[in-house]
């Protein structure tokens, strides 16, 4: 029942909060704007985070942990402050390290559980902020990753949820063309709620087989970032650098429109959440064999299909 009453303030407040930040940001001139490796063409508001960050708080409320709103919170401000003036990467790393540390003290479970936390924190605030490059495709990943971990119960489900309901009221301006964007305040928050969503959810602490299943459940922002890193290694360009190594820039490359790979890759998450799900019922040794195998089988289709290629291609621009 906290579920849905988490779910429904959230779509509702990320309806009624998104136009809002987003007439504030216009009159701040917090935007991003038109530029030779921009996809836009008109300077688009930023704040879209907030709005998200805003309702989605009543989930963590809801579900008796409203201290994990610390890490969420203290994600939030980072973004926003690097929204508002780009912060220097060893600042970043060193308050992200700091976000990370929060994270495991602030979740319940074993130490293995707290350290498993605090890596994924680390991980999907930085995946997702990459994902958020392609209108609607971060939100619409966040809002299936959400509801996936809400499935499997306890406090998961509440906090689950009402990401998944802010997003999706999100969306309402930020599906393409969008009119809003999360921002890096919107990426770094999805992605540290989802990276806390495991230690929450039902038995946890006991049942390894969910541990086990985690890549799958979050798959689509972690597959995303592999594939770029790979792509700059085996072209031999840094790796902060921008380009269109990414999954769903090569998709729009090859012919689809950016409403078309946002949706690919939100129903590839949906399928192997779904697929995660399954496997997280089952024995640990299973959950792991799945995971493996499923992570094999991708890897072997990204690299037949040329997705693992170097390329040249220019950055279209990272909307944060």
């Amino acid at each position: 029942m906290d579920g849905l009453v988490a779910l429904a303030i959230g779509l509702v407040g990320g309806l009624i909060l998104t136009p809002m930040t987003r007439r504030v940001a216009l009159a701040l001139d917090i935007v991003d704007r038109p530029g030779e490796l921009k996809t836009q063409r008109v300077p688009i508001a930023y704040l879209g985070g907030v709005a998200v960050a805003l309702a989605a708080a009543i989930g963590p409320v809801l579900a008796g942990r409203a201290i994990v709103l610390i890490p969420m919170g203290a994600a939030l401000a980072l973004g926003l402050a690097d929204d508002l003036r780009p912060l220097a990467v060893p600042l970043r790393v060193v308050v992200e390290l700091g976000i990370a540390s929060v994270s495991a003290f602030v979740v319940p479970g074993p130490p293995l559980a707290r350290i498993a936390t605090a890596v994924l924190v680390l991980g999907l605030l930085n995946a997702v902020n990459l994902l958020d490059g392609q209108d609607g495709l971060a939100a619409g990943v966040g809002a299936v990753i959400g509801a996936t971990f809400a499935v499997l119960g306890g406090a998961a489900a509440p906090v689950g949820l009402g990401l998944s309901g802010a997003l999706l009221g999100f969306l309402v301006l930020n599906r393409p063309p969008a009119r809003i964007y999360l921002g890096d305040a919107g990426a770094y928050f999805v992605g540290t709620t989802a990276a806390l969503l495991p230690a929450l959810c039902l038995d946890s602490g006991t049942r390894w087989s969910i541990w086990w299943v985690v890549p799958l459940l979050v798959a689509v922002p972690v597959i995303d970032t592999a594939i770029a890193i790979l792509r700059r290694l085996r072209a031999h360009r840094p790796l902060l650098s921008g380009d269109r190594s990414h999954v769903y820039d090569q998709l729009v490359d090859r012919g689809m429109t950016i409403r078309q790979s946002t949706l690919v890759c939100v129903a590839s998450q949906l399928v192997l959440g779904g697929i995660g799900l399954i496997a997280a019922h089952a024995a640990p040794t299973v959950a792991l064999m799945t995971t493996l195998a499923t992570a094999t089988m991708i890897a072997g289709l990204a690299w037949r299909l040329g997705f693992i290629e170097s390329g040249n291609g220019s950055n279209t621009g990272i909307h944060g």
